[in-house]
C-alpha cells in the first residue's frame, strides 16, 4: 500500500452517543443495519444551494457512500485514469479535509458504470475500515480515526469482469467481508482490532459476482444471523460466530444480485436483474436455527430495481427502479399500493427520513415522496451534478456525495 499523502489530524474525535435514530452514527452502507432509515426531523424536503451548510470539492470521483462517526466523515475517491483508492476524512462541522491516504494500484478492466471507489467504508469508535480489489488482490485494511494504518489483510484474488462493489460491515467486534465472486468465493470474519481471521467459509464460485452488502437478521428470541444475497446462494443466512451456513433459499434469483437484503414485515427481500432487464424482487419468509426452511412469500416483476436497494416503513417496502419508477408495496402480500415514475435513471439507494422517501437519480434529481399508502410527491430538488452514491444521515444532518462534491444539509432546526 502506498500512503503517499497523509495529513495528520490535530484533534480527537467527539464520540456522540444517543438512543434516537437521528442521533446515531452512520457506520456503514445505508446506515444502521443497512436499513437506509432515519427519523431525523432536521433534514429538509425542499432546498436550494443557499440552504447548504457547506459544499466542498472532492478530487476524482467515486460511487461509495459517506460514513460518519462523531465529528468525522469518511469516504473514498478515485482517479478514473490512475485508478487507486483514496480514503479521506472530512470535518462534520465545515467539510474541511482532516487527512487522506492513497492506496495505489494500476487500472484494470471493470464495468464502465462501476468505479474503482465503489465499496463503502465502515466505522466504529476506534477505527475506519475499507476494502479494495484488483484481479490479483482483495484487501481489507483498518485505520485509526486519525489516519494511521492499524492492519491490512490480503484475502486473495478477486475474479469479476465488473470490479468490486459489495461493502464490508461490522458486527460484534468483527469485520464481515462478503466475497461471492467468480472463482475463490468465501465469506470471512476478521477481528476488528487485529485483522486476524475469526472464521472463513468457502462458497461455490459464481458466474455472476454479487455486489450485495449483508445485513443482520435478529428476530425476537433468536440469535442473530448474517443475511447475504447472491446469484449462487439466493438469500442465505450464516452464523456470525462460526460462519456456518444456517439456511439458504437458492431459488431466489436467476441473475446477478446488486441490491442488498432488507428485513421488514416478517419477510426478507432482495432483487436480481441485468443491464438488459428481466429484473424482479423476491420476498421470503426466513428459516431458523431449528431446521425451519425459508419459504417464498411473493415476487414482484414490474418496475423492479436491479441496483437500488429498497427501504421498509410501517408495513410497506418503498422501491425505486433503475429507470426511476417508484413503488409502494405491501410487505405481507407483495401487492402494489401505488407506482409512479418520479425521476430518471437511478443507481444510488433511496433513503427514508422522518416518514419521507428520498429518491436520487444519476442526474442529481432528489425527489421526496410521502411514505404512505397514497402517492404524494412533496418536492423535487436538483443537485446539478451526477450522483451514484447513497446519502448518509447523522446527528440530524444529511450528507450527500456527488461525483465531485460532498454536501452537508439540514441539522439546524425542525422543518
Amino acid at each position: 500500500m502506498n500512503t503517499d499523502k497523509l495529513i495528520p489530524l490535530t484533534a480527537a474525535a467527539v464520540i456522540i452517543t444517543a438512543g434516537a435514530t437521528h442521533a446515531q452514527e452512520w457506520t456503514r452502507f445505508r446506515g444502521p443495519n443497512g436499513t437506509g432509515v432515519s427519523d431525523a426531523r432536521t433534514v429538509p424536503a425542499k432546498w436550494t444551494e443557499k440552504d447548504y451548510n457547506w459544499k466542498v470539492k472532492l478530487p476524482g470521483t467515486g460511487h461509495s457512500s459517506p460514513v460518519v462517526w462523531g465529528d468525522r466523515i469518511f469516504l473514498t475517491t478515485t482517479d478514473p485514469d490512475r485508478a487507486g483508492n483514496t480514503l479521506r476524512s472530512h470535518s462534520v462541522k465545515d467539510g474541511s479535509l482532516l487527512w487522506e491516504t492513497r492506496i495505489a494500484f494500476a487500472p484494470f478492466r471493470k464495468h464502465k458504470l462501476n468505479s474503482f471507489a465503489a465499496s463503502t467504508p465502515c466505522v466504529d469508535k476506534d477505527r475506519v475500515y475499507m476494502t479494495w480489489s484488483t484481479p490479483e488482490k482483495h484487501v481489507a485494511v483498518a485505520f485509526t480515526h486519525g489516519g494511521k494504518k492499524v492492519w491490512e489483510r490480503d484475502l486473495g484474488t478477486f475474479a469479476s469482469a465488473h470490479g468490486l462493489g459489495a461493502s464490508a460491515i461490522l458486527f460484534e467486534g468483527r469485520l464481515i467481508v462478503p466475497n461471492d465472486q467468480n472463482e475463490d468465493s468465501h465469506m470471512v470474519a476478521l477481528d476488528a482490532k487485529t485483522g486476524k481471521t475469526v472464521w472463513k467459509t468457502a462458497r461455490k464460485g459464481s458466474e455472476k459476482t454479487a455486489y450485495s452488502t449483508p445485513c443482520v437478521y435478529a428476530p425476537k428470541g433468536e440469535k442473530a444471523s448474517l443475511i447475504f444475497n447472491s446469484f449462487s446462494y439466493g438469500i442465505s443466512a450464516m452464523d456470525p460466530d462460526t460462519g456456518e451456513m444456517l439456511w439458504t433459499y437458492e431459488d431466489a434469483f436467476d441473475k446477478r444480485s446488486c441490491s442488498s437484503p432488507v428485513v421488514g414485515g416478517g419477510v426478507i427481500i432482495g432483487s436480481t436483474g441485468s443491464g438488459g432487464g428481466g429484473n424482479f424482487v423476491t420476498a421470503i419468509r426466513p428459516g431458523n436455527r431449528s431446521g425451519k426452511k425459508p419459504e417464498l412469500a411473493w415476487r414482484l416483476h414490474e418496475a423492479a430495481p436491479y441496483v437500488p436497494t429498497p427501504v421498509y416503513h410501517q408495513g410497506s417496502f418503498y422501491l425505486i427502479s433503475d429507470k426511476g419508477i417508484a413503488s409502494c408495496v405491501d410487505a405481507a402480500s407483495g401487492s402494489v399500493r401505488w407506482r409512479e415514475r418520479v425521476c430518471g435513471r437511478t443507481f444510488g439507494a433511496p433513503i427514508l427520513v422522518d416518514g419521507k422517501f428520498y429518491c436520487i437519480s444519476t442526474a442529481g434529481e432528489v425527489v421526496v415522496i410521502r411514505a404512505s399508502e397514497q402517492f404524494e410527491q412533496i418536492a423535487k430538488n436538483d443537485l446539478d451534478e451526477e450522483i451514484q452514491s447513497t446519502p448518509a444521515i447523522a446527528h440530524g444532518t444529511l450528507f450527500i456525495r456527488t461525483t465531485g462534491h460532498l454536501i452537508s444539509l439540514g441539522g439546524k432546526q425542525s422543518l
